[in-house]
């Protein structure tokens, strides 16, 4: 009897149980030590949170309130400031304004707005009882424009220095007197130093300005926090050689006034504002926070800059109540509460500046959207 089957019966059924029960064990090993692992790994991340927070609030005492945030909060430094007076750009900058105590840089191409915007923030600080200083270092003040936008050149200091040193020794001895609320220099890269002046034009002078900068910005830091003067630098921009990838644009001065500035304001050009009959009656200029210790960074803001009229505030406010809903736009018209201010954006602009009584209403309307109450007007408004 040659065939025996038996045996090859047992050899079959025998590993596939065995098979199955090895598997099956580690795999409740596994579920096991992975509930066992949750909470060290709850407790560790615990752990992480909570140094963290203390590494922060450790950041915060020795360098500042500012000095280290979280880009995904809401977060606001309760700083006073000095209003600019335009509602876009207030909201650009997070605080309501320049920020006091602090160095503000503002640079950009030519006739952007960087002097119509330090002029600007004068006169809403000179209107709330303030007083001012322009350090005049391109020696280019007009004061006709300047009374054009609202400065009282009665009240406003200005001084007009021959060297950088001089200039820089100014706003110190201004800062200190502790009797300013604005202190603008303009500009930074019209600084030349007495080593530059007492040479030949031509002469290589390469890192005096820089230097001096870095050295100024050192002893004016302190005293500007201590004072609670917004003291607010104009910058140029320049172009590096040989930058083939990247942004070729720097400033000029070195890197320190990057450094200590706790605001920096890039500010450009965007398009001409132009009549019916084709005539160029202002600028569209576009406004970047590149760097805010106050408030998130990288906000933007449009807005109209119009000749012998300067930063236009009703320009401002036409958008964002076109933003908030509080006017509406069908076509080329603008309306309020189902009324027809005017065809086209100069004729709705000029009928809010002939109703005052409207352009408060919508000021105020537009001023609670922004700071969150708008849903209680809401109802009173009919379009």
């Amino acid at each position: 009897m040659p065939a025996i089957a038996i045996p090859k019966k047992t050899e079959k059924t025998e590993p596939t149980p065995k098979a199955k029960t090895k598997k099956e064990v580690p795999d409740t090993k596994k579920t096991n030590t992975k509930a066992k692992e949750d909470p060290a790994d709850a407790k560790v991340a615990s752990i992480r949170a909570k140094n963290l927070d203390l590494a922060i609030q450790q950041i915060q005492k020795d360098y500042g309130e500012g000095s280290i945030i979280r880009m995904g909060d809401d977060y606001r430094v309760d700083v006073d400031v000095i209003p600019t007076g335009n509602l876009l750009i207030d909201r650009a900058l997070g605080v309501g304004g320049f920020p006091r105590g602090r160095i503000v840089e503002i640079y950009g191409p030519e006739s952007s707005g960087k002097t119509t915007l330090t002029l600007t923030a004068i006169a809403q600080a000179q209107k709330n009882g303030g007083l001012a200083a322009f350090v005049d270092v391109e020696h280019a003040l007009d004061p006709q424009y300047a009374k054009k936008l609202g400065v009282n050149m009665d009240n406003l200091l200005v001084s007009q220095p021959s060297s950088g040193e001089e200039a820089l020794r100014i706003v110190e001895t201004l800062v200190r007197s502790n009797a300013l609320d604005v202190i603008v220099l303009d500009s930074v890269a019209a600084l030349v130093t007495k080593q530059e002046l007492d040479g030949d034009i031509g002469d290589s002078t390469v890192g005096a300005q820089a230097r001096l900068m870095s050295a100024a910005m050192r002893k004016l830091t302190s005293i500007i926090a201590k004072a609670r003067t917004t003291c607010i630098f104009t910058n140029q921009i320049r172009e590096k050689i040989g930058v083939m990838f990247g942004n070729p644009e720097t400033t000029p001065g070195g890197r320190a006034l990057k450094f200590y500035s706790s605001v920096r304001v890039d500010i450009r050009r965007i398009g001409a504002i132009k009549h019916t009959d084709g005539t160029v009656a202002g600028n569209r200029t576009r406004l970047k926070v590149v760097k805010n210790k106050v408030a998130p960074p990288f906000t933007e803001a449009e807005f109209d800059i119009m000749y012998n009229e300067g930063i236009s505030a009703v320009g401002s406010l036409l958008d964002l109540a076109l933003e908030h809903g509080i006017l509406l736009k069908r076509g080329s018209w603008f309306s309020y509460k189902g009324e027809q201010l005017g065809q086209g954006r100069d004729a709705t602009k000029d009928a809010l500046k002939a109703d005052e009584k409207m352009y408060e209403e919508i000021e105020r309307l537009v001023k609670n959207a922004l700071s969150g109450h708008g849903e209680e007007e809401e109802d009173s408004i009919e379009f």
